[in-house]
């Protein structure tokens, strides 16, 4: 069975974005056989799990493990729990429709420079996507750490509580030092 890996950025970021990229030159490296896909993620919730359903549901039959940073690490968990893979997080945001609140009106993503609304609507679409239950068990490898200046790291530690978690003392948002957690990321999917 092919595998497959699905890098999903964060809020306003791009597959350009320093972890995309180390994470695409790693597993090329080191896991040629894998598919790596980091698509560019459209700018609204539904729009984006269309996009990334549509691009899993080309592939056929694979296994598929996502890779998700912020507002990727929530959309990360809803498909693993679709599509029941494993699902490596890094300072997910845990409730982004909370959050975003304090973003509503427009934005223009500084990597693509595409012009987009944070709406009630962006926020109610979020609220849909929420995974509330995790059927899936030791199927998440949660990254945070406690520098994280934008989301609290906290949420994720309790809503994951029952999963694989690494809590690194300070860091940031962007998470200091993330090459140095491939190789922990690759033996979590492949485990070797």
């Amino acid at each position: 069975m092919k595998k497959n890996i699905l890098y999903l950025h964060g809020f306003n970021s791009s597959p350009q974005s320093m972890k995309a990229v180390l994470t695409q030159q790693y597993f090329q490296q080191h896991f040629p056989e894998v598919n790596f896909y980091s698509p560019q993620i459209t700018s609204t919730p539904k729009a984006a799990i269309a996009q990334l359903t549509a691009l899993i549901e080309q592939q056929g039959t694979a296994l598929w493990h996502f890779i998700g940073s912020s507002l990727g690490g929530f959309f990360a968990t809803y498909l693993n729990e679709k599509y029941q893979g494993k699902a490596v997080l890094i300072n997910p945001a845990v409730k982004p429709y909370l959050l975003l609140q304090d973003y509503l009106g427009e934005h223009i993503n500084p990597y693509t420079q595409e012009r987009y609304q944070v709406s009630e609507y962006f926020i109610d679409d979020l609220k849909t996507l929420e995974q509330n239950q995790l059927a899936q068990k030791n199927n998440y490898f949660v990254m945070v750490q406690t520098g994280d200046e934008v989301l609290d790291y906290q949420q994720a530690v309790i809503k994951y509580q029952n999963q694989q978690i690494e809590v690194q003392q300070g860091g940031d948002h962007s998470f200091i030092d993330y090459d140095k957690m491939l190789p922990k990321i690759a033996d979590f999917f492949f485990g070797y």
